[in-house]
């Protein structure tokens, strides 16, 4: 039977409609290896990744420099001083555990058409990023200077063995979340399981990236970084929910500043070459996307809730490097 004018015939190349930025409608033909070496190489991210290296050796060092003094010896004083602590303690934290899930999100970046130039490319997709990102920062931080030292996050309570501490369960179920929620979109991305964003990336097909802030904003809020408790301290301290918003945005936007300056150096100086080796097997594409977010996933869900179960002694063992 004959199509319609309004019907089209799928194309031998693109057997499934697009639904959305994560769900481009190619399938690469192996996707359960994919599957595989996606949440491998996030569990050996566990088993390597060494949280004293990363959060003092290149966390602390970065701060320090930046920052010209002792940024863990050295009060924070006043407002001024809290905004500048807040943005390069962000940048610091670049470094960290929680951020292994920025690569995730910020992948499906590569993937923008070429029919506008390759700035603006890059521009919109970080512009909607930081929508979501800066929100959740904003109304964290608001929380933390309204209710101030009653939050689980603040507790000092010490680390003993056997027992989780409430910072230590608020971090365990923000990123067990955060970490379930990317394994699923690298799924989703092999189309293995639904498209979450199917339905409203037709009316809103910025939807995704903003949800992508979302998760990143989420950051804050099981944070642990040993800079960051000072930052989160001074806000509550403060009483002050402006100040406790502005410091906690310029945190988030810290993250990710390192992150978006390496990708828009791929994108202007490598970018024509990317879009032709991807555009010459567009499955390419939905490999890179699933694979970051399976890593990422993988990585945020079995080093903050298993591994650190480990750590507290609450299960046996779990394996790690010798110089962990």
């Amino acid at each position: 039977m004959a199509l319609s004018d309004t019907q089209t015939r799928p194309s031998p190349a693109e057997p499934h409609p697009a639904t959305s930025l994560f769900v481009n409608g190619y399938v690469p033909r192996r996707r359960g290896l994919v599957v595989t070496i996606g949440l491998l190489l996030g569990f050996v991210l566990t088993i390597v990744w060494s949280a004293e290296f990363v959060d003092s050796t290149i966390g602390d060092s970065v701060a320090n420099t930046l920052l010209g003094h002792d940024a863990k010896g050295t009060p924070i004083a006043g407002i001024a001083a809290g905004i500048a602590f807040a943005f390069v303690t962000g940048i610091a934290g670049t470094f960290t555990a929680c951020n292994i899930a920025v690569f995730g999100a910020m992948s499906p970046m590569l993937g923008q058409d070429s029919r506008s130039s390759r700035v603006r490319q890059l521009l919109r997709p970080l512009g909607w990023l930081s929508v979501g990102m800066i929100s959740v920062s904003a109304l964290y931080g608001a929380l933390v200077g309204l209710v101030g030292t009653s939050m689980p996050q603040f507790s000092t309570a010490p680390s003993t063995p056997g027992v989780l501490s409430p910072r230590s369960i608020q971090s365990m179920v923000v990123f067990g979340l955060i970490g379930l929620i990317m394994v699923y979109l690298g799924l989703a991305a092999l189309r293995l399981v639904p498209d979450p964003f199917a339905g409203i990336a037709r009316r809103s097909p910025n939807a995704p990236m903003v949800f992508m802030g979302v998760l990143i904003g989420g950051f804050l809020i099981g944070r642990p970084f040993g800079l960051f408790r000072m930052l989160f301290r001074d806000a509550a301290d403060s009483g002050n929910p402006l100040y406790g918003a502005g410091a906690f945005v310029l945190q988030s936007l810290g993250n990710i500043i390192i992150m978006a300056v390496l990708l828009a150096l791929i994108t202007l100086l490598f970018g024509g070459g990317v879009q032709r080796w991807l555009a010459a097997r567009p499955a390419r594409m939905t490999v890179i996307v699933a694979v970051a977010f399976l890593i990422a996933g993988a990585f945020t869900f079995l080093y903050w809730d298993v591994r650190s179960l480990e750590r507290r002694g609450i299960i046996p063992w779990y394996p790690v490097a010798p110089w962990v």
